[in-house]
């Protein structure tokens, strides 16, 4: 696919990022005042409503949408992405958004870490001395040894191992089920299991909060909409890189409406990471490109 012909998904991935970055704003707003299991429950009901309207419209109706070969797996997925939101927004207010985000862009490099034992893909050792590049990365940013390294600091690396781990499940699940049934799934179990624990957290909003709130569940789906259609329009190995632009407008945020500063070993940490992130996307592609790419014949003399 061209580069001309995949700029539109590149646009739509760089909206998502800017969306979701808005969400993870709202969220730390409104986690400051409310519970965050309630936040969360009510933002899951709003993703699960978009994922059954979709499955509603797809050939074979909510039937098809919701037929899995590997249940627990996708009840798995779901479980453990509404368990990392909560952690993750949790981050938000004990760190920051800048800080939060600067950690969390190892995920990559997770999902690189547990696609050999989990998937059994094989990573060779350009792609092993990236991952450890990257959590040098990490070290830098929670400088231990320089000072006393806080337990919240733990908080978005916890919720960079989940989300890895979400994201090395979600390619096994593939193995079995189309994409339509692991969204519908993740929407669907993650609304039910945020509903039991956050429905004892339930409380009145205020009118302003109310909105907030309205506009926190349409990022929602407007940023998986974005996300959608990025990967209808344009390759995921291509577009993939672009979702580091999320931690770039999750620091505008933090630095414009937060009033957080950007210290230099962030800066610093932030820039190591995304670069072996970038790094091990790119071996991800030529090792995808050489197995598909078909043998030349042979020829004689």
């Amino acid at each position: 696919m061209s580069g001309a012909r995949n700029a539109p998904g590149i646009r739509m991935m760089i909206a998502a990022t800017f969306v979701f970055a808005l969400q993870d704003g709202l969220s730390r707003h409104l986690v400051e005042i409310y519970n965050v299991f309630f936040v969360v429950m009510i933002r899951y009901w709003f993703f699960a409503a978009f994922v059954i309207f979709l499955g509603v419209r797809q050939a074979g109706g909510l039937r098809q949408a919701a037929r899995s070969r590997r249940p627990w797996l996708q009840a798995t997925r779901g479980l453990l992405l509404a368990t990392e939101i909560c952690v993750m927004v949790s981050g938000f207010v004990i760190l920051g958004l800048i800080e939060s985000h600067a950690v969390f862009a190892c995920y990559p490099l997770i999902i690189a870490a547990l696609a050999g034992p989990i998937l059994g893909e094989r990573a060779g050792w350009r792609r092993w001395l990236a991952i450890g590049v990257g959590f040098l990365g990490v070290l830098v940013i929670l400088r231990p040894g320089l000072a006393v390294v806080s337990p919240a600091a733990a908080i978005p690396l916890l919720a960079a191992f989940m989300f890895g781990l979400y994201g090395v499940l979600t390619r096994l699940a593939a193995q079995s089920d189309p994409p339509a049934v692991s969204f519908f799934w993740t929407g669907t179990t993650g609304a039910l299991a945020m509903t039991l624990v956050g429905i004892w957290h339930a409380e009145p909003m205020a009118g302003t909060d109310a909105l907030l709130m309205a506009a926190l569940c349409i990022t929602g789906v407007l940023g998986h909409w974005l996300l959608i259609r990025a990967y209808d329009l344009a390759e995921a190995s291509t577009v993939q890189p672009f979702t580091y632009f999320q931690l770039v407008f999750a620091a505008g945020f933090g630095l414009l409406v937060f009033g957080e500063t950007l210290e230099i070993p962030v800066a610093l940490g932030a820039g190591i990471i995304v670069a072996a992130g970038l790094f091990t996307l790119w071996r991800e592609r030529q090792a995808a490109m050489r197995v598909s790419s078909p043998r030349p014949e042979a020829t004689g003399g």
